[in-house]
């Protein structure tokens, strides 16, 4: 199937007519009526010449009587369908078997039946109408085209944030784990006051069910001593390292702000035994 391009611009072959006709008096009566709407005008004899002119040349209307030796319009347009369907086909004739006519309407090979003899003016409008189809499904199928482009695009671009995404979770889960590793209680806590942070061993210090923390506000669940230190943290501090006690043990706690200019805003804290006894003695 042959693309509208190469040697005739699109502008072009939005003019450009393929009159076929086996009577030379009906293709000189044509060209004269419609010449003056400015139509590049081709002409054909019979079927296979029409085929022929349409291999050289772009063409956006097609006017063929339906009598014609070798081979009919119909049969003429059936083939221009297959090979040329962006071109409107219209049939002329003052003969025809209407029961084939109608058939090829029905398939889209033909996209109006006109008879002779025409009236001029009547004839004009319809060629004018076919030449507007023509541009209509032309612009259709630009549409369509970019419309396809687009979707691939998006298709594409979902693609790439579900590979980033299966890439942030794994680094989010490789995270966790780390964290859940270590032998101190580490705590992320929002400028909102929510955490966002809270691995094995903070849930365990604070005796509450393994993720229970997360998303919690701290100002609700952590204790007092805890929101005392990290409340000591203002404009001017950038950091409060402490001891308090909890459950009879004494912790070193360490509130740290987020400094970042471009990630998150908060604080990081981490809680450890103090001494190593007390160490030993949470591990047993």
């Amino acid at each position: 199937m042959e693309s509208l391009s190469d040697q005739q611009t699109l502008d072009e072959v939005e003019k450009t007519i393929l009159l076929v006709d086996d009577e030379p008096n009906i293709i000189k009566a044509l060209k004269r009526l419609l010449r003056r709407d400015g139509y590049t005008i081709l002409t054909a004899t019979d079927g296979r010449t029409g085929l022929d002119m349409l291999a050289h040349n772009k063409v956006g209307v097609i006017l063929s009587d339906q009598r014609m030796p070798e081979m009919s319009g119909v049969e003429f347009l059936s083939q221009v369908k297959e090979l040329y369907p962006d071109t409107v086909r219209m049939v002329l004739s003052g003969y025809t078997d209407l029961n084939t006519v109608t058939d090829a309407i029905n398939q889209g090979a033909i996209y109006k039946f006109l008879t002779k003899p025409w009236e001029d003016g009547l004839l004009r409008a319809n060629i004018k109408d076919a030449f507007q189809h023509f541009r209509l499904v032309r612009e259709n199928r630009r549409l369509h085209a970019e419309l396809k482009k687009l979707n691939q695009l998006l298709e594409n671009r979902l693609d790439e944030q579900n590979r980033l995404s299966k890439i942030e979770l794994h680094m989010l889960q490789l995270n966790q784990a780390v964290l859940d590793n270590q032998p101190v209680a580490v705590l992320g806590i929002g400028d909102d006051q929510m955490i966002a942070v809270a691995n094995n061993r903070a849930h365990e210090l604070l005796n509450v069910q393994a993720g229970s923390l997360l998303t919690a506000f701290a100002n609700q669940v952590l204790p007092q001593e805890i929101q005392d230190a990290y409340t000591r943290i203002d404009d001017d501090t950038e950091e409060v390292c402490t001891v308090i006690r909890l459950n009879k043990i004494d912790y070193q706690i360490i509130c740290r702000r987020l400094t970042a200019p471009s990630g998150p805003q908060g604080l990081v804290i981490t809680l450890f035994p103090r001494y190593a006894s007390q160490i030993r003695q949470l591990d047993t």
